[in-house]
Parts: structure tokens; C-alpha cells; sequence
């Protein structure tokens, strides 16, 4: 496994199952089993403020935000990753087919990060044994467009954060390899209520319509 990650301190990301701060970007290279419905190697995301736990024995499936396979293994060619972070959206593309043409693996909304943090890669061994060179690493800063509120925002004190529906927390696996959410909430139940109800309505009205053109259509022909 590889990881690439932008954290609040130096310290390595797969010594530790408790992180600081962190948003990172890993490879896993296992096979399991479990995860028949998953081809390895398997690149995915995740955005952590130190209250979760990255489960090593299911490479990260419960923390994950996204992510893609990845066939990067005998190639005789060099494959990169593009990792961009702009205006709340983190989004990772892959080039592995050597057709200098970038792929989208991961497109996440909603996320905040914080500026001064340490940029780092790291790698352990899984199942697999793998080897992970680094060739080069390459930062660039992007120049976007702020609102007035957040130009009057410390970007150095806010917390990293992700706004998703559930949290990936959350996330169960079940004996497929997929995730199902947990129990519904009150607020995801009354959205739903309030779905079906709209699309009664809308079912009546289309149906008014049509009976009301029918009859229009029956009193011509006497």
C-alpha cells in the first residue's frame, strides 16, 4: 500500500491506525477475498480529522470518500497521478495507458482543507509485495476567485471536513463486498416522505390532464 498525503505533521500515515489531521490519497495493492467485487491495485481518498480510524485489514473501506482501480502493475512505462484541490472539490485522474490522456478516478464536492499543512508519501507492504517509485513529485498553486467571506477566513485554523449525507464512518460492509448505509435518520426520512408525496401530485396532475383531454376527445365525436 502507498499513500500520498497532505497532514498537519510529519509523522508516518501507516505506522499509525489514529492520525492527525490528514487528507489522503492511497494505493492498495491487496487481494481478499472479501473484496471480490474490487480489482486491486485500488486507488482511494480520504479526508480525517484525527477522530478516525484508517482499518488497515480492509484497506480503509470505511473511511473511504471514492475511489478507482488502478492497472499499474509490469507496466513499462511511467504512470501518474494528478491530485487538485480548488474551490472545495478534490478530484484525483490517472494516466497508466501511457496515452498522455487523463482519466477521472475521484471527483469529491463539499471538502474543506486547511492551508500549512506537510505534503508526504509513504508505503507498506500488504498481502503483496510491491515496489513504489517515486520519480517526482510536482505543486502547483492554483489561482481562484474567493468570496468576501472567504477572503475574511482563516484558512490555517479551520478543521479538515467533508459535507456528505452520511459520513463514511458510517459505511457497513456486508457479505458482498458493497456498503449499505446505516438505519435511516428523521430529517432522511421526511425527505423521502416529502419525494413520494411530490411525485403523487405530479402523477395526479399528468393524469387529470390526460382524463380531462379524453373526454375533450369523446365529446367531438358526438
Amino acid at each position: 500500500m502507498a499513500a500520498v498525503m497532505y497532514v498537519q505533521c510529519s509523522l508516518k500515515f501507516m505506522g499509525q491506525e489514529r492520525r492527525t489531521s490528514t487528507a489522503t490519497a492511497s494505493l492498495s495493492g491487496t487481494r481478499r477475498t472479501d473484496f471480490i467485487q474490487r480489482s486491486f491495485p485500488f486507488i482511494s481518498a480520504m479526508v480525517n480529522n484525527g477522530s478516525v480510524n484508517y482499518d488497515h485489514s480492509k484497506d480503509g473501506r470505511s473511511s473511504e470518500l471514492g475511489g478507482c482501480s488502478a492497472e499499474i502493475r509490469n507496466r513499462e512505462h511511467d504512470t501518474y497521478l494528478a491530485i487538485r484541490y480548488s474551490k472545495g472539490r478534490l478530484t484525483v485522474m490517472i494516466d497508466v495507458e501511457d496515452k498522455n490522456e487523463w482519466k477521472e478516478c475521484i471527483d469529491i464536492g463539499g471538502v474543506r482543507l486547511p492551508t500549512g499543512y506537510f505534503f508526504g508519501a509513504s508505503a507498506a507492504t500488504g498481502d503483496l509485495s510491491d515496489n513504489h517509485d517515486i520519480i517526482s513529485m510536482k505543486l502547483y498553486q492554483l489561482m481562484v476567485e474567493h468570496t468576501p467571506e472567504e477572503e475574511n477566513l482563516d484558512w490555517t485554523k479551520i478543521e479538515p471536513s467533508v459535507s456528505l449525507l452520511k459520513s463514511p464512518k458510517d459505511n457497513i460492509d456486508d457479505p458482498t463486498g458493497n456498503f449499505r448505509g446505516t438505519p435511516l435518520t428523521g430529517w432522511k426520512v421526511f425527505l423521502l416522505l416529502l419525494c413520494a408525496l411530490l411525485g403523487i401530485v405530479v402523477c395526479a396532475v399528468v393524469g387529470a390532464v390526460v382524463f380531462q383531454k379524453r373526454q375533450e376527445r369523446n365529446k367531438r365525436f358526438y
